[in-house]
């Protein structure tokens, strides 16, 4: 893929950029050969080479976080102070 190039300009929170610059200097690369090996991965895969989720919890897990809730706030459910106790609890 030699050839002629090509700038582009993309915006980016400072920050955001001054902490890809450092990983990437540890890499031994900058932000944009950083960029090519994206682009090219994405060519190459025919899709953003990594998962993009919205990372929400599923049915079973929102029902066991509700039921959590539910126990922590039910004064008749035994509470532990710490995990030795609990253990101990257990042991009988």
């Amino acid at each position: 893929m030699a050839g002629t190039t090509t700038n582009i300009s993309i915006r980016m929170d400072a920050d955001l950029k001054a902490q890809a610059d450092a990983l990437f200097a540890e890499l031994g690369m900058n932000l944009s050969t950083a960029f090519n090996i994206f682009v090219r991965q994405s060519l190459r895969e025919g899709r953003i080479p990594f998962d993009i989720a919205l990372n929400q919890p599923n049915k079973e897990t929102i029902a066991a976080m509700l039921e959590a809730e539910r126990i922590a706030k039910d004064p008749s459910v035994k509470h532990y102070t710490d995990v030795e106790e609990a253990l101990q609890e257990l042991k009988r």
